[in-house]
C-alpha cells in the first residue's frame, strides 16, 4: 500500500473513532424561540432524557428573535460536529425562505435534518354565530359571502394566515385577512367574534371548544388526529388539502452521518416512550418516528409547496 492511501486510511480511521467517542462534552440545542412555548417544552423534555442516554449533559439555549431566524442562523454556521443542535419548525425551514428576501441561512441546504419530532394538531375553529355545521356549509357560506367572512391570524405568513389562504385558493372563496400581534391575541378576536374563523394549534382552541365559545369544524393534517378521531379533515370537503405544522431537529450542514444516525434513534426512543408520548399528547402534540430521510423528503417537499403559494400570494413578512 503506497504511503498516500496509507495517510488516507489512517485519517478515516481517527475520524471515525472520533466519531464514536462523540458526545466528549455538553450537547446544546438551540430553541429559536422565548421559553414557555411547544417548542420549548418539547425540547426540554427530550434534553432530559438525551443527557441520560448519551451520558453528557444536553442543555436547552432560548435565541428568539427575527421569527425564528436568529437562533437558526446560530446553529447554520455552526461547526458540524454534533454540539450544536437545532429545535425547529415547518416555519424556519419551509415558510420563512419564500417569505423573507434577506434570508441569513437556506432553510433545507444549509442544515442536517436528524428527525422529524412531531405535529401540532392544527384546527379549524369558527365562531358559534356562523351559521354553518362543517367545512362544506363554510365553504358555500364563504362562496355566497365574498370578503365578508373574516379569518384572524398571527401575522403576514404565520401558519394561520397559509391555512386560510390554502383554504381560499383551493376552495375558490375569497375571505378577510385580518392579523394580529400574536397567536393569542388572534384566538381571543375569534372568541369575541370580531373575527369568524381561525386556523390554530389545538392546544389554543380546544379548551374554548369544550367551553362551547368556539366551534370545531375540522383538523387541518392529511389523516384524522389519534387526539380528535371523530373529527373531520379539510381534506375530506376539499381533496387535497393539507397544513402539517410539523417541529423537526437539525444539526448544521455536513454533520457526521454516524451522529445524525445515533441522534434519530435516540431521539425517535424517546419520543415514542409511553411517558413522553402522554406529556406531548396531553398539549395536543403528536409524535413522529421517521428516519432522517424521511423528514428531509418532507422538509423539501414543503418548502417547494410553501414557497410557491407565499410567492403567488406575494405575502412578505412585516
Amino acid at each position: 500500500m503506497s504511503l498516500r492511501h496509507l495517510m488516507v486510511a489512517a485519517l478515516a480511521a481517527f475520524a471515525l473513532n472520533a466519531h464514536a467517542a462523540w458526545p466528549e462534552k455538553t450537547v446544546k440545542i438551540i430553541v429559536p424561540w422565548a421559553p414557555g412555548g411547544s417548542t420549548d417544552i418539547l425540547a426540554r423534555t427530550v434534553a432530559d432524557k438525551l443527557s441520560k442516554s448519551l451520558g453528557q449533559p444536553v442543555v436547552v439555549d432560548n435565541k428568539p428573535g427575527a421569527s425564528g431566524n436568529m437562533g437558526s442562523d446560530m446553529v447554520a454556521k455552526a461547526a458540524p460536529d454534533g454540539y450544536t443542535l437545532l429545535f425547529g419548525s415547518m416555519s424556519t425551514h419551509a415558510i420563512n425562505p419564500g417569505m423573507m428576501p434577506a434570508m441569513p441561512f437556506k432553510g433545507v441546504e444549509d442544515f442536517t435534518p436528524i428527525a422529524m419530532l412531531a405535529f401540532v394538531t392544527n384546527t379549524m375553529v369558527i365562531h358559534p354565530s356562523l351559521p354553518v355545521s362543517n367545512v362544506k356549509e363554510f365553504i358555500a357560506y364563504a362562496k355566497a359571502n365574498p370578503g365578508k367572512v373574516a379569518f384572524a391570524s398571527a401575522g403576514n405568513g404565520s401558519t394561520n394566515h397559509l391555512s386560510a389562504a390554502l383554504l381560499e385558493k383551493m376552495a375558490g372563496i375569497q375571505m378577510l385577512h385580518v392579523p394580529y400581534k400574536g397567536g393569542a391575541p388572534a384566538v381571543v378576536a375569534t372568541v369575541a367574534g370580531e373575527t369568524q374563523v381561525l386556523f390554530t394549534a389545538g392546544t389554543q382552541s380546544l379548551p374554548h371548544v369544550k367551553a362551547g365559545k368556539l366551534k370545531l369544524l375540522a383538523v387541518t393534517e392529511k389523516n384524522r388526529s389519534s387526539l380528535l378521531k371523530d373529527t373531520p379533515t379539510v381534506a375530506e370537503t376539499v381533496p387535497g388539502y393539507e397544513m402539517a405544522v410539523w417541529y423537526g431537529a437539525f444539526g448544521p450542514k455536513g454533520m457526521p452521518p454516524e451522529i445524525q444516525k445515533r441522534l434519530n434513534a435516540e431521539i425517535n426512543a424517546i419520543m415514542m416512550s409511553p411517558e413522553v408520548k402522554t406529556k406531548m399528547e396531553a398539549i395536543g402534540v403528536e409524535p413522529v418516528n421517521d428516519t432522517p430521510e424521511q423528514f428531509a423528503a418532507t422538509l423539501r417537499a414543503d418548502a417547494e409547496k410553501w414557497g410557491k403559494l407565499v410567492q403567488e400570494l406575494r405575502i412578505v413578512a412585516e
